[in-house]
């Protein structure tokens, strides 16, 4: 087995004194593609500015290719590169932008051609973009311009921190084609931190849940946010809109997060007579049918008024229900499976 490119070990990370982040191990695989995702807050920025080594973790260590690396060390300085959500590009032109990496590697030989092959890998005429100011540019072109600055340079690790998420839809595809392809053609290992988790369930070798500084799984999973209010029953209800309501067991507080997995919900036809008396429901409707790269499991995307849920589906209950997109469905589960954060 190959030595994995990085290694997490009891992790911690504190701004001033309050923790934000807690990883007790994680390794990446070299060449990987790994998919973080959680809602805001939840330390998927801080971890990607610790895997870069822009920051020193408060406790624990990050081995890099099996050695520990400090912040701006020069072993890791231009094997590792960050691209955040919003694009910071030096007052000069597109062409110096893009070039600044290799002059300071110290790479003196003609800079023309990688520059207008990292243009080109992010879908930028170079004969029209290399002379442009900084200035000149369309939030989405400049997003493109600070990730070919980063191409230029082939790196090892890859690190993506929200990349399409202030973009516009073409811009979006060609960031996440020009990434892809760094991986098959240089075998860079890929890092990503997106709400667009079906875009990262499609690519991902493996994806993260992120929530309050703490990894709470892998794979697609359910989380839904209180408050929760208690019914006489003794379970406890958040209210959907339209009629709708979801229901659990007791939640340690009223603002509870509630997990569910998506092998737990079954989708029904109609709602069963004969269903256990501690199953609950929900009606939705289905609003996208994939397959997850890793295990090759298919989903669906069930939309019950304000909730999304992803449910598992087997191949056979697909074929004979005939499930597809805008079908109406019934959730069911036992709200004893919730687990709580």
């Amino acid at each position: 087995m190959s030595q994995p490119i990085y290694r997490i070990e009891n992790l911690v990370h504190r701004y001033n004194s309050r923790p934000v982040l807690a990883v007790d191990r994680l390794d990446i695989e070299p060449a990987s593609i790994l998919g973080l995702v959680g809602p805001n807050g939840s330390g998927k920025s801080t971890l990607l500015k610790l895997m870069a080594f822009i920051l020193p973790p408060t406790q624990g260590r990050i081995l890099f290719d099996g050695k520990a690396a400090l912040p701006f060390d020069e072993s890791v300085r231009f094997l590792v590169t960050l691209l955040t959500q919003d694009p910071y590009l030096m007052k000069r032109t597109v062409f110096k932008n893009i070039a600044y990496g290799l002059k300071v590697r110290g790479n003196r030989e003609n800079w023309t051609r990688p520059v207008r092959e990292a243009l080109t890998m992010v879908g930028l005429d170079p004969d029209g973009f290399a002379q442009r100011q900084w200035d000149e540019l369309s939030g989405g072109e400049a997003q493109r311009v600070a990730l070919a600055a980063r191409l230029v340079l082939k790196p090892r690790v890859l690190l993506l921190d929200e990349p399409t998420a202030s973009v516009d839809a073409a811009s979006s595809e060609l960031i996440r084609a020009a990434s892809l392809r760094a991986r098959s053609e240089w075998g860079t290992t890929l890092v990503i931190a997106s709400h667009d988790r079906e875009w990262l369930y499609d690519v991902c070798d493996e994806v993260i849940h992120l929530f309050k500084g703490t990894p709470t799984g892998t794979g697609r999973s359910n989380m839904v946010f209180g408050p929760w209010i208690p019914e006489e029953s003794g379970l406890y209800t958040k209210f959907l809109g339209d009629g709708l309501r979801f229901t659990v067991s007791a939640p340690p507080n009223a603002d509870a997060t509630a997990f569910i997995d998506p092998a737990v919900i079954r989708i029904l036809d109609s709602r069963e007579a004969s269903a256990p008396a501690n199953t609950a429901f929900v009606d939705g409707t289905v609003t996208r049918i994939t397959s997850e790269k890793r295990s090759g499991n298919l989903f669906a995307d069930v939309r019950a008024g304000s909730l999304k849920l992803v449910v598992r589906v087997d191949e056979s209950h697909l074929a004979a229900m005939t499930l597809h997109r805008g079908w109406p469905v019934t959730l069911a589960y036992r709200p004893d499976s919730i687990r709580w954060r």
